[in-house]
């Protein structure tokens, strides 16, 4: 009869246990677990003047530059300069080898005479039909005038009359001769003159003063028609090909001063400013070009040295902004996670300028005391709970 209650009892206490158990495990699952709300900081959209700056990084690259080579495919003779030579204008760089360009001059010359002498050929041949002709002009003048006193027959004016017509053909003849060996000569001049650029094209000539950045080719190489054998750049020259994030790009445009930091000194920082903003914008990696030039050459400045430009834009009026880490990417929308009282809502939003503290400004999507998320321990989505705290990440005491 005590053996019932006994039972009773232990069932009781395990009933009790389980329930305890259960709101242990559902406690700990709603609150640090899987199923605990997400830690998120927030911060309200607010009112403020920024200081908007422009980041991009870049190449130096020369704003001058020549590629030498010769006009037509060819073997390299020579190679008098060495990379990183400094050279003058007018200055013989490279030779290549002429092959039969001094023969065929010679051959020129030489069918040049001869046309000189055709030429000649040809004037006596005119001057000496032109006098026949005017003999025989005079001739049939004056068988006319015979004629018409009837002292010789009609048959005899007409042969003088034929003469004439034969010499008048001839003094044709003598000029077509002539315009022939004066239109022989021009192309014969022409054809030297091909060939004499041709050979001067066998020559390397600096263009202006530069340095050498580059041998494309060695002597004893083959070239074809146009294929570079030097690079010369002017070193005065030199300037950054920034490339900006178009969607970073708001204000650019060109006068704004930079401040330049080279990879090869980065704890100096040169000033300069934008030269040039290229019509043509990259649209693979989706990003702006623009030229910037240096207000003062560093030495010792090689070209395709990276740079880190910070381009400062002028202050702007007061306006919405909010921290840059807010904004998100959320399927291929750019916006902010606004905070409503009981769910997350995603908003696009159009930006405009950012400031180097880290602020950016807000065209449109959001006004005035409206509360966005900052930082967060997990994605988010609309149905996520939320839980607002000060820090993600709390620092120990000491």
């Amino acid at each position: 009869m005590k053996i019932v209650p006994l039972l009773s009892s232990k069932r009781t206490l395990f009933f009790i246990g389980g329930l305890v158990l259960l709101a242990i495990v559902v406690f700990v699952a709603f609150r640090i677990g899987p199923l605990a709300p997400v830690k998120i900081t927030a911060v309200q959209v607010q009112k403020r003047s920024l200081n908007p700056t422009i980041f991009g990084i870049g190449g130096v690259e020369a704003q001058q530059s020549w590629l030498l080579g010769p006009l037509a495919a060819g073997r390299v003779l020579r190679i008098h300069v060495q990379v990183g030579q400094y050279v003058k204008a007018g200055q013989l760089l490279a030779e290549m080898d002429p092959l039969d360009l001094d023969e065929r001059h010679a051959s020129q010359e030489a069918a040049l005479a001869k046309a000189m002498s055709a030429l000649t050929s040809a004037q006596a041949q005119l001057e000496d039909a032109q006098t026949r002709r005017a003999v025989a002009n005079t001739n049939w003048i004056r068988q006319t005038e015979l004629a018409r006193q009837n002292f010789i027959s009609q048959g005899a004016l007409e042969v003088r009359e034929q003469e004439l017509l034969s010499a008048n053909a001839i003094v044709k003849v003598g000029q077509a001769n002539l315009a022939s060996a004066s239109q022989d000569i021009k192309k014969i001049q022409a054809d030297k003159q091909a060939a004499l650029v041709q050979r001067q094209s066998m020559r390397l000539i600096a263009p202006a003063h530069a340095v050498v950045t580059s041998r494309d080719a060695e002597a004893g190489s083959t070239v074809v028609a146009g294929q570079a054998v030097l690079r010369l750049s002017q070193p005065t020259s030199f300037w950054i090909k920034m490339r900006v994030d178009q969607g970073r790009s708001f204000g650019l445009a060109v006068g704004l001063p930079a401040s330049i930091v080279l990879r090869s000194n980065p704890l100096q920082n040169w000033v300069g400013k934008v030269e040039r903003v290229e019509w043509q914008s990259d649209s693979v990696t989706e990003e702006k070009i623009a030229q910037v030039s240096f207000d003062q050459l560093p030495a010792n400045l090689s070209m395709g040295e990276m740079a880190e430009i910070t381009l400062i834009l002028p202050a702007t009026s007061l306006s919405l902004v909010l921290p840059q880490a807010s904004v998100q990417q959320f399927q291929g929308r750019t916006g902010v996670w606004k905070l409503t009282p009981h769910q997350l809502e995603f908003v696009d939003v159009k930006l405009g300028a950012f400031s180097t503290e880290g602020w950016v400004q807000v065209l449109e999507g959001l006004q005035q005391g409206d509360e966005v998320v900052v930082y967060s321990e997990k994605p988010l989505s609309s149905q996520t709970r939320f839980k607002v705290v000060d820090a993600l990440i709390t620092k120990p005491q000491t």
